[in-house]
């Protein structure tokens, strides 16, 4: 079966069955299995929820597979989410929905304004594709409640540094103003996506550069409006978007390893996942293969959306080279604030690095694929406090083609767990705080052994060789007692199930307070090489008063710095 052969309509019947059991009349939301990424909701374990975007997406896969005994459930769920929305103008939450049918927009720490976007959206393909089927009081309500959810998103008037829902918020509005008659609308929407176009024309890369999630999202938003709109100019843009957009997939596509190289600046799983390698083979009409048609994973997102891949880069996702790419993709050249991405790419393998970025879970700052035996194996770089990913650890970077120098240094008052959310305060509780080289995926025949003082680990992947030294480790706290706990800075190998660390322990033991503002020197610098070449010499270090100065071998000018004193931000 190739990509022509593949039925959307029978794809979207097949995938609404396998809903069947899910359903809750009671209710009349589809049922689902609890998630959570740790914050917006206060439910911390349950099995089953009633999500409301679910719903919504289920209620509109019912209608596009037109068999007539869908109608009355799609009905009931529409009915149901139009009564589940804020609609009282006085409070912020107008036009919003909250994630889950058992927790209401004030249990919700906090509400999620996206909502107006992710769902409004689902309203309006609803009433645009099939609004001529729905019962004339349904249709009214649910125009009323796209009316809300566009007021809603104007209101709140997303920048387009935040990308997906700038491009969704303008679908939504664009749409509806289109398909409503509302002029107002109409023009937020288009005005929007010419705010997000001249934003991103700067760099040619989106504000989440080089996200397999958020990537995957702008290409399926930006493919419905140029799909769904009338107006030519909404079309031109979205479609030189989409140009850009799919040249950045393509070229950090390797084929080997059959991954998304990295670095990524957003990322909820280091292996592609099943819905992510779907979406490229469709996209690239088989171009990449990795189900049977028949057993492909489709999404009903993708149904009717026009997502397809630019023929001139369709060869880039299957061609074994070396590559390399260099990318500006935040701040600005010449006032200090400018961030640089770096991709290397052999047939074996592919290395990529950020120069300059906090160490959240959402992040991977160093990341390599290397193909073992025709599967993929992954190295990513984590500090973890607790066993998770901590923001306030920053890492700073020069990489040239396969060897990157890198450093992690510390703030007095970032994110614990997220940037934003849940901010320190200068100190946090630990029991364990590590950082560590995360290895995953294929892991036979992979071996990591460390040498006898602890401070280089040799790596061996399939056919590659990986070495990993240390240069320099300090955290030191100004207690009299700090000695006397301070670890022993040597890499240690751990098996962690389906995953092997590579794991350097800064503190182990009881819980204790950990003090930022009381450290007098704490940083670490390290190198990583991929592969038999040429040994380089040891980088020079320059410390001068907080600060470590770092320059690669043969390098005139410093490859990054150091505060050895935690900085506020």
């Amino acid at each position: 079966m190739t990509s022509q052969m593949l039925d959307p309509k029978q794809m979207i019947i097949g995938k609404v069955a396998e809903m069947e059991t899910f359903y809750n009349a009671d209710i009349r939301l589809l049922k689902s299995r609890f998630s959570s990424p740790g914050y917006h909701t206060q439910i911390k374990q349950t099995d089953f929820i009633h999500s409301t975007r679910n719903s919504v997406i289920y209620a509109l896969a019912l209608l596009d597979t037109e068999l007539p005994e869908y109608e009355r459930r799609s009905f009931d769920i529409l009915g149901q989410i139009v009564s589940l929305q804020d609609t009282d103008r006085s409070r912020n939450t107008f036009g919003i929905w909250s994630w889950f049918y058992e927790e209401p927009l004030d249990q919700m720490s906090p509400p999620d304004w996206n909502w107006a976007d992710f769902i409004g959206k689902q309203l309006v393909l609803a009433v645009k594709r099939h609004g001529h089927r729905f019962p004339e009081a349904l249709r009214a309500s649910v125009i009323q409640s796209i009316g809300y959810a566009c007021d809603a998103i104007m209101k709140r008037d997303v920048g387009p540094s935040y990308t997906n829902i700038a491009i969704m918020g303008a679908f939504v509005t664009l749409i509806a103003g289109e398909l409503l008659g509302r002029q107002e609308y109409a023009e937020y929407g288009l005005q929007r996506l010419k705010k997000l176009y001249a934003h991103t024309e700067k760099r040619r890369v989106f504000q989440e550069y080089n996200s397999p999630t958020y990537t995957h999202i702008a290409i399926l938003e930006l493919s419905k409006i140029k799909a769904e709109t009338v107006n030519e100019e909404a079309k031109r843009l979205s479609d030189a978007l989409l140009h850009m957009t799919w040249k950045t997939v393509a070229e950090h596509f390797h084929a080997a390893t059959k991954q998304w190289s990295g670095p990524h600046s957003r990322c909820y799983s280091t292996l592609l996942s099943d819905s992510c390698k779907a979406f490229l083979q469709l996209a690239t009409g088989g171009k990449l293969l990795f189900f049977p048609w028949e057993e492909l994973p489709y999404d009903t997102e993708w149904y009717e959306s026009g997502m397809e891949c630019p023929p001139e880069f369709a060869d880039w996702f299957v061609i074994r080279e070396e590559r390399e790419l260099r990318q500006l993709y935040a701040g600005d050249e010449g006032d200090g604030t400018a961030r640089r991405a770096t991709t290397w790419m052999q047939p074996h393998y592919s290395l990529g690095s950020f120069d300059h970025e906090m160490l959240w879970n959402q992040k991977r700052a160093l990341l390599a694929y290397v193909d073992n035996g025709g599967e993929p194996t992954y190295m990513q770089l984590r500090f973890l406090h607790e066993g998770y990913d901590y923001c306030s650890a920053m890492f700073k970077s020069r990489q040239e083609r396969e060897y990157v120098l890198f450093g992690i240094d510390f703030l007095a008052n970032g994110g614990d767990t997220h940037p934003n959310l849940d901010r320190i305060d200068g100190s946090v509780e630990a029991s364990d705080f590590r950082l560590r080289l995360e290895l995953g995926g294929q892991l036979a025949g992979v071996a990591a052994v460390a040498d006898t003082d602890g401070g280089e680990v040799t790596i061996s992947i399939g056919q590659e060789r990986i070495r990993l030294q240390t240069w320099f480790a300090a955290f030191s706290e100004s207690e009299a007692d700090a000695a006397d706990r301070a670890p022993a800075f040597a890499w240690e190998i751990n098996e962690l199930g389906d995953k092997l660390g590579v794991d350097l322990v800064v503190y182990s033991g009881e819980p204790r307070i950990i003090d930022f503002r009381q450290i007098t020197e704490a940083g670490f610098v390290f190198s990583l090489r991929i592969g038999s070449g040429s040994e380089r010499p040891a980088p020079s270090l320059r410390q001068t008063d907080d600060r470590l100065i770092v320059t690669g071998s043969g390098q005139e000018e410093p490859a990054f710095s150091l505060n050895l004193r935690p900085v506020h931000i």
